[in-house]
């Protein structure tokens, strides 16, 4: 395993190319901004492990709205925003009035009157989440700007229909504390088998649109009708076009053989995903009940696409390291002897979701950040 400094040095010229940066998508941020904000949770993840406090926005009201369930996220968020010292709120969807026809923007410009940072989580309905979001951020923006309130609000995507970047931010610094630079490993994102809902597709469409960028040999690995978004699979393929390559099969075999990295996850079926469009705009609860049900027995024609030691032995070394979002279907996507050896392995994985949060919120609130650490640091070593 490489070994990673607590630290990283930061640039304030960089930092400030983040101030008041929401992320909606991974895509639309630069790689030389995604280089900083992994510089930030670094130095961040540092300072917190020696138990130095990043008071950075005190008394600040951080929003996040779950229209999905959620642990370890919902936890990353409010940890992150404790630990910089802002208040915490963290709400179910459903007790917002959007089922009662309040707008997306509407419902952005009542929430962003008294926040100061927002995440959203969006994410079973193919087309509607990260809209959704957008609409979100444009209400909170046109209120402040029609009320002359210079407060920045940035918006973080918790999850929607496309991306999940926080989840792919994690799992990249991840790699890196295991493999330093990506550029040539082989990592494989496979669709496994599970019996307990139809997941959304953002996991695996986050992961081949961002490693793709980084040098990456990414191949992307499922059974027929359950490929991914044509505008993912497009900005996998233009991204690879940059050092990496970016190809899909339809065996997971063949997906593990001499793989660096595997990270097999569940998701919809593609024509299933789609058809909730339909069934979820006419507000049809039991058709969306008949769906889900019909994405379950269309997985079960496939259960044996799981993740265990014989598959595990195809990879580089019979040694890949293992990824999972979590929580994973232990003998469905991942047997039970597999997900033991790599239990710590994937908890740390998760670990870095929440200081990834910290360095969006820090980067996007607190202006001259990298004075600011240091001032912190040299307070704690008097």
């Amino acid at each position: 395993m490489t070994s990673t400094p607590t630290s990283t040095p930061l640039d304030q010229d960089a930092l400030d190319a983040v101030l008041n940066k929401s992320l909606l998508t991974t895509q639309e941020w630069s790689v030389d901004d995604l280089d900083t904000l992994r510089a930030l949770a670094r130095t961040l993840a540092g300072l917190d492990g020696r138990g130095i406090r990043t008071p950075l926005c005190p008394n600040e009201l951080a929003w996040a709205v779950f229209f999905d369930q959620s642990t370890r996220t919902k936890s990353a968020w409010a940890g992150a925003a404790a630990r910089l010292g802002m208040q915490p709120v963290i709400v179910d969807g459903s007790s917002t009035q959007v089922s009662h026809g309040e707008t997306a923007a509407e419902t952005g410009a009542m929430l962003g009157m008294n926040a100061h940072a927002m995440g959203i989580r969006h994410d079973l309905i193919l087309g509607e989440g990260n809209a959704f979001i957008r609409d979100i951020k444009r209400g909170i923006d046109e209120y402040l700007r029609a009320t002359g309130n210079h407060r920045q609000v940035p918006i973080v995507n918790l999850q929607c229909d496309v991306d999940h970047p926080t989840q792919s931010m994690a799992d990249l610094l991840w790699l890196e504390d295991n493999l330093g630079d990506l550029a040539g490993r082989k990592i494989t994102v496979s669709w496994a088998y599970s019996p307990s809902y139809a997941k959304p597709l953002s996991v695996p469409q986050g992961l081949i649109t961002l490693l793709t960028r980084f040098g990456a040999h990414v191949t992307l690995a499922h059974p027929s009708g359950y490929q991914l978004t044509e505008a993912t699979m497009e900005t996998a393929e233009g991204n690879a076009s940059g050092g990496g390559s970016f190809r899909v099969v339809d065996d997971m075999d063949e997906a593990f053989a001499d793989a660096d990295v595997v990270y097999p996850k569940s998701w919809g079926a593609h024509d299933l995903m789609l058809a909730r469009v339909g069934a979820n705009a006419a507000g049809d609860k039991d058709e969306l009940a008949a769906i889900e049900g019909r994405a379950l027995e269309r997985n079960a024609l496939h259960t044996d696409w799981i993740c265990d030691e014989r598959r595990m032995s195809l990879t580089k070394d019979g040694s890949a390291l293992y990824m999972h979002c979590l929580p994973a279907d232990i003998g469905a996507e991942v047997s039970p002897g597999v997900m033991d050896l790599h239990k710590v392995n994937v908890a740390r994985e998760a670990n870095w979701k929440m200081y990834v949060v910290m360095a969006l919120l820090a980067g996007a609130k607190v202006p001259d950040l990298a004075a600011a650490l240091t001032s912190l640091e040299q307070e704690a070593n008097r």
